[in-house]
């Protein structure tokens, strides 16, 4: 009895994140070239330090102004965590985008995007997004996409580089520690999203007035 009590939560936590994986596999990408054509990028928050993102983050937008560039997608909006004046990912992340050649009118900012879900929720029902290519590293892509479609956005993903090298500057960015401690958390964050998305469908931590990107 006790070892199936065990049995039970550890094929949980490899067989869900597995379905997930699996689920979205037609809808992620790792070439820029080959992303199909979407109207809007969703770029997620990752962190900032001292005003400035970090290189997980940093990644994260260069990604977006690759498609941009490229002409795969017109707009960018970018989606993060802006809870206290001093912490602000998203004028972070635009600031990068500006000084990289996107025109600042071609960017919007939700800076109420604590969390995937919120930042997908918000994306749907504040900016009126209902297709998008989602721009983050490769271990978070599949919840971010998976979570986007099934709140209806016709999602698909720009996968980046995550556990191995930072593709500006040819530098490890994780260890082997981070690695292992992002992939179970990424476990645990998928059997969160599973259940806010298909049994108790949580509202935002805010809302507010529609704002649809032009």
């Amino acid at each position: 009895m006790m070892g199936l009590a065990l049995l039970v939560p550890a094929a949980l936590a490899v067989g869900l994140p597995l379905y997930v994986v699996v689920a979205t596999r037609p809808y992620r990408y790792a070439d820029a070239a080959q992303v199909p054509a979407r109207r809007v990028a969703i770029v997620f928050g990752a962190g900032v330090v001292n005003g400035v993102p970090t290189p997980a983050l940093a990644e994260r937008v260069r990604g977006a102004v690759e498609l941009y560039r490229l002409g795969r997608v017109r707009k960018l909006l970018m989606t993060g965590d802006n809870s206290r004046k001093d912490y602000d990912e998203v004028t972070a992340m635009r600031n990068l985008a500006v000084s990289l050649g996107v025109p600042a009118g071609d960017i919007s900012l939700d800076y109420a995007g604590f969390s995937t879900y919120e930042s997908a929720y918000r994306a749907r029902a504040i900016f009126g997004v209902s297709e998008a290519v989602l721009v983050t590293q490769g271990y978070h892509l599949p919840r971010a996409v998976y979570t986007c479609r099934a709140l209806g956005i016709d999602a698909v993903g720009y996968g980046l580089p995550d556990w191995l090298f930072n593709r500006a500057h040819m530098a490890i960015w994780y260890s082997p520690y981070d690695q292992v401690r992002y992939t179970v958390r990424e476990a645990l964050a998928i059997g969160k999203a599973l259940v806010d998305l298909h049994i108790t469908h949580p509202l935002p931590t805010f809302l507010g007035p529609y704002e649809g990107i032009q």
